[in-house]
């Protein structure tokens, strides 16, 4: 029988504000690269789309909207990038739908949980989720912090108490449906990305399974039924 044809990994950096995503995010893309040319870093809010730079204006204060018209706003840009995690490469996107839900929850408009995480409902789910956990004190003394609107300690907080909620929805490993794994993210930056790579070792192959989506649980179901069959 002919091999199964593998695709790329989709993995996804989440974490607070200045926790060390996007520079662990980078500089696994790096590392990949040496080996070969398709890997692809994503970033959430891409701001370069034309909804991307409704989201950057909000972020940066220089406008106002309404709770519930920025969330879907951040969930339309996931939207605007989904097909990209369907193709061949390798994709790694700093903050994904995880990050919509744990901000836009702990506003004080009192969205529910539900209702923030309907939008992203079919996205395709990461191969593996890496969370950066670090410490209120690490974030602070970090350059930039405090200069974009969700950027406060007591907002950061919330955000880390939705993001265990999601967590532990999510399941922890690389066989459940976000792929959720928790990194200390306090030690040096070369340190951290030792760790990571030990997890994105065994995708680093490619994937043969088929893609799934989040919280989808009718097509996830089918889908695992048809890989046991």
């Amino acid at each position: 029988m002919p091999e199964q044809q593998k695709r790329g990994a989709f993995i996804v950096f989440e974490g607070l504000d200045r926790s060390g995503k996007s520079t662990q995010a980078a500089m696994l893309v790096d590392r990949l690269k040496q080996e070969r040319a398709d890997v692809k870093l994503i970033k959430f809010p891409d701001r370069t789309t034309p909804v991307g730079k409704m989201i950057d204006s909000y972020l940066r204060s220089q406008s106002e909207l309404d709770d519930r018209a920025i969330h879907l706003l951040f969930s339309a840009n996931r939207w605007e990038l989904a097909s990209h995690s369907s193709c061949g490469h390798d994709h790694r996107c700093d903050r994904y739908a995880f990050s919509g839900i744990a901000f836009s929850f702990c506003k004080p408009s009192n969205l529910s949980y539900e209702w923030c995480r309907a939008p992203d409902i079919g996205l395709p789910a990461p191969d593996l989720t890496l969370f950066l956990d670090v410490g209120p004190d690490t974030v602070k003394s970090r350059g930039g912090f405090g200069e974009e609107r969700y950027e406060t300690e007591e907002v950061q907080q919330k955000v880390k108490d939705v993001f265990e909620r999601i967590g532990e929805e999510m399941g922890m490993g690389l066989l459940t449906e976000g792929g959720w794994v928790v990194v200390e993210g306090d030690f040096e930056k070369e340190k951290v990305a030792e760790v990571i790579w030990d997890w994105v070792k065994p995708l680093s192959g490619g994937v043969s399974r088929p893609l799934r989506t989040l919280w989808d649980e009718k097509e996830n179901k089918e889908r695992n039924d048809q890989l046991y069959i």
